[in-house]
């Protein structure tokens, strides 16, 4: 009919049929970040977020409890009614663009009612009535619903995807214009008012003990579900006081997931492995004799360090009780059985990688070779290539073990003076692959200061701290030649961080190789866009509920109008926006003489079109 007509309709079935496979999955920008959320085993930790989230919101909130799905993070995207975008989750800014997988899944839909532009987030599944079907003509049976979900939806060829008939259940409402939102529980109204699937378990609690009720519930009817649930989220309802509560680096402040009680098996330990980290720690990885987990081979489980290998009395022979949890390499908890002939785990006294002796330091053990021990160099500079730091592509754990041992890369100075000459000889370069990795490298040399931060390895100090670092000292000589007594005084910094900082830039050797990569050309972009705009040079934190904005626009605006956004306050600040229910920040901000203004103010300051 359709090809008599001409004509397609938007919900048509014929856009449901696998599209031709693709070559390769092109990369996808969310227009909101998707967040991970943090996690919790126990009631008490249950008890302890309630405890945080109510100490520190000037409102009493409520909250909403729901099934935690496991599968795969979907966003989809509408934009005038039509799905227009389907992506995974990736690192949470980035994903990669699955539209053609994603049509395949008929609880998707083609167009909804709502026309304005939206990202609607949940989890693509494969139910466990669809899954036994599935195993029964299959040529290689599917070890588990969860992974089937993820594999298919990863899958380069659509009509793959469409053959595991999977379902998406939607659960929250990402970036969004023409419409708001005061709740989660509005959310899951639009949700499920614009057709698409939703979890049954919609609780709203106000106290610990009531999530905790309904997380037993909801555990209690797990094993009556046609899909995987690996245990419940509990989110704060009210958007404003999430506003206020704000996010950690990786996390929203106002969620919490909790997860069931993991999966467990016992199984022989035959060996351990020493493995040197960036930081030149060695760390314990166990083998073992391989066992079904969760629906996963499982060959390594790690041990921690030697207090823990201790304490647990694990010796290689014996038969261990694993866990695994959160989809993360298995942890020993102890031994299950033991043996006469069980022999002892002992500490190395030289590093396994180069030979160099151990240095031992409390329960830790370090290789003393910081300059030619081979794993340790290709870690860190593995770390300094990496998305959040440098953002070099191409640089693979591979290839950079190629660059160090037949060009004699060994430090990230190094990385910028490779030539086309350098990498013709080697095993897998081509013109294209060289070209790519030389423009990437070049383009690498134009970063901000806190990836710089961040990429140059400084022990203790993760993404957040070089951000609040790059924040509070603005350029790179200030920081090197900052004070601990200065830094400690940094929100969420304390003293043993504050003289990690310190120890870095007084150690003569990485002061040269800082100073050595800022003679290769890296230059810090000027954050300040804007150097006649109103806010001009000056660094802006705010603090409390907008009413007129959410806060990344308002960010935005301070940006455009040549300020510095920040999220601490420091005496580098000089300037505070005090919404509704400001908090701590303002205290401090009063503290230290800083201006602070309301939002009216701002909305004055910023002029006609605000």
């Amino acid at each position: 009919m359709e090809e008599e007509l001409l004509f397609v309709l938007p919900d048509s079935p014929t856009k449901r049929v696998g599209a031709k496979p693709l070559k390769s999955f092109k990369p996808y920008k969310h227009m909101a970040r998707l967040y991970s959320l943090d996690k919790a085993n126990t009631p008490e930790e249950v008890e302890a977020f309630f405890n945080r989230v109510k100490k520190e919101a000037v409102e009493t909130p409520t909250f909403t409890v729901e099934h935690k799905f496991d599968g795969l993070t979907i966003s989809l995207t509408y934009s005038d009614g039509s799905l227009i975008r389907g992506a995974t989750r990736g690192d949470g800014v980035t994903g990669e663009d699955v539209t053609e997988q994603i049509k395949t899944i008929r609880t998707i839909p083609l167009s909804i009612p709502f026309k304005g532009l939206i990202e609607v987030q949940g989890e693509g599944i494969m139910r466990f009535s669809a899954f036994n079907e599935y195993n029964k003509t299959a040529e290689v049976p599917l070890k588990n619903p969860r992974n089937a979900a993820a594999g298919a939806i990863r899958n380069l060829d659509p009509g793959e995807t469409a053959k595991r008939k999977l379902d998406f259940f939607a659960y929250n409402i990402g970036y969004h214009e023409g419409i708001a939102f005061a709740a989660q529980h509005e959310m899951r109204d639009f949700i499920i008012e614009n057709g698409f699937l939703y979890g049954k378990r919609f609780d709203i609690v106000n106290t610990a003990e009531e999530a905790i009720k309904s997380l037993n519930a909801i555990e209690a009817e797990r094993e009556s579900l046609d899909y995987l649930i690996d245990g419940a989220v509990i989110k704060v309802d009210s958007v404003a006081i999430r506003e206020e509560l704000g996010y950690t680096e990786k996390f929203p402040r106002w969620a919490l997931a909790y997860k069931f009680k993991a999966d467990e098996t016992t199984t022989i330990l035959r060996n351990v492995l020493w493995q040197v980290s960036r930081t030149s720690k060695l760390n314990p990885l166990a083998e073992l004799d391989p066992v079904d987990l969760g629906g996963a081979t499982i060959k390594h489980a790690t041990l921690n360090n030697m207090d823990d290998i201790r304490k647990k009395g694990v010796k290689i022979g014996s038969r261990v009780l694993i866990r695994r949890s959160n989809d993360v390499i298995p942890e020993i908890m102890g031994v299950y059985e033991s043996h006469d002939d069980d022999r002892e785990i002992l500490p190395p006294e030289r590093c396994p990688a180069c030979g160099y002796p151990v240095r031992q330091d409390g329960a830790f053990y370090y290789c003393t070779n910081q300059v030619n021990c081979a794993p340790q160099i290709i870690s860190q500079l593995d770390h300094f290539a990496s998305r959040d730091c440098m953002d070099i592509d191409g640089l693979s754990e591979k290839t950079l073990e190629q660059l160090y041992n037949e060009r004699g890369v060994k430090k990230p100075a190094d990385l910028y003076r490779l030539t086309e000459d350098d990498l013709k000889e080697l095993d897998g370069f081509k013109d294209k692959k060289i070209s790519n990795l030389l423009n990437s490298v070049a383009k690498s040399k134009h970063t901000t200061l806190d990836r710089f931060i961040f990429a140059i390895g400084i022990p203790n100090i993760g993404k957040k701290a070089s951000k609040q670092l790059s924040d509070h000292f603005g350029s790179l000589d200030a920081l090197m030649n900052g004070t601990a007594e200065e830094i400690a005084a940094l929100d969420d910094f304390g003293a043993i961080t504050a003289q990690s900082v310190v120890n870095f830039f007084a150690d003569d050797a990485k002061r040269a190789a800082v100073e050595e990569l800022i003679s290769e050309g890296i230059v810090f972009e000027n954050r300040v866009t804007n150097t006649e705009g109103v806010f001009a040079g000056k660094t802006v934190v705010l603090t409390g509920s907008l009413t007129r904005f959410k806060r990344s626009e308002a960010e935005r605006l301070i940006s455009e109008n040549g300020g510095i956004p920040s999220g601490t306050v420091s005496k580098k600040v000089n300037l505070v926006v005090a919404g509704e229910n400001a908090g701590s920040k303002l205290d401090k901000a009063t503290k230290l003489g800083i201006e602070i203004i309301d939002e009216d103010e701002f909305i004055r300051r910023l002029g006609p079109g605000a």
